[in-house]
């Protein structure tokens, strides 16, 4: 760790958030005095008259952008013009009014989602305009994807310091577990809890299982998101992942086991599978700023259920 953090102010979007708090957690831990989280009751992202109070407020040397509409492939599927919109226009405003403002350093986050259906794996960065994504996630992932485009172009026209990251499906303990909005892995943990709950015999999930998915644990995302505000300041986008792959039928059974539930899967083939393979090159992440995921998939699951079964215990999540 460095002192980069130390007397520097840092807007962190979508900072209350799953991923937010790990990178909230890990700003304090470097030193971090001056953390601000725009509250999504008291600023409306989307609105450039609230990004320009929020930034006159807080007066941020840095903003780490997480904030995002995000969801799984059926939330995708049901409001891609709301997923377009208001990712689109929170981050191409809010980098416009950090460049007036005089932000020192913009880091934009994208999404896997931003690379074609069909893309040689491992995914690498040069890869990224290779063709159109998947057709689920198209509107959420070329939202995000302007942001590069954006971030490049004013470093040229302006010398603005944006980089752009690309982080890979994320878990773990705090996950969204919502069946309307949540991803492939608390939607899996949560339905075979729920299983469990009522003597059910089996659960349905979408697609085949036969689509593989690269995930990592947010508190290691968390960490390259920091190592790379730290250390990173090029116009190239790096990938943020764990650079391993697991068919979504594999995974399903890890979950089962761990959950403790021994019912059938059952596979809805008339649902999407969604992009059929993700597995990103990690090599730039680690070459530029010393990044490697370090929590092995079976390890940050079993954490991410023991999270979900007691949080249950505790209360509704």
């Amino acid at each position: 760790m460095s002192d980069y953090f130390r007397d520097r102010r840092v807007v962190v979007t979508g900072g209350a958030g799953f991923l937010g708090r790990f990178v909230t957690e890990g700003l304090r831990r470097r030193g971090c005095r001056g953390i601000e989280i725009p509250l999504v009751e008291q600023y409306d992202l989307v609105k450039a008259a609230d990004i320009v109070r929020m930034y006159e407020t807080m007066q941020p040397d840095v903003v780490i952008h997480l904030a995002a509409v995000v969801g799984g492939i059926g939330a995708n599927r049901e409001r891609p013009a709301e997923f377009f919109y208001q990712n689109l226009m929170m981050g191409v405003q809010l980098i416009e009014q950090a460049r007036l403002y005089g932000v020192e350093k913009f880091v934009a986050i994208g999404t896997v989602c931003a690379y074609p259906k069909f893309t040689e794996v491992p995914f690498k960065e040069e890869d990224l305009w290779a063709g159109y994504p998947e057709e689920t996630n198209a509107p959420y992932g070329l939202a995000k994807k302007m942001l590069l485009v954006q971030s490049q172009a004013y470093r040229r026209q302006y010398g603005f310091n944006s980089v752009f990251l690309l982080p890979v499906n994320l878990y773990g303990p705090g996950d969204n577990f919502d069946p309307a909005t949540s991803h492939v892995i608390p939607a899996l943990i949560k339905k075979c809890v729920d299983a469990l709950d009522v003597g059910r015999d089996h659960i349905v999930c979408w697609g085949t299982g036969e689509a593989s998915r690269e995930f990592i644990y947010a508190a290691d995302a968390a960490e390259g998101i920091l190592l790379a505000t730290e250390h990173y300041n090029g116009v190239e986008p790096v990938n943020i992942g764990a650079g391993s792959e697991v068919r979504i039928k594999d995974l399903a059974h890890k979950i089962a086991e761990l959950t403790g539930f021994a019912g059938e899967i059952r596979w809805d083939a008339s649902k999407p599978d969604g992009q059929p393979r993700r597995c990103l090159d990690v090599s730039k992440a680690k070459a530029q700023f010393g990044f490697e995921a370090k929590t092995p998939l079976d390890v940050g699951l079993k954490e991410t259920v023991d999270w979900y079964k007691a949080t249950r215990r505790a209360g509704p999540v």
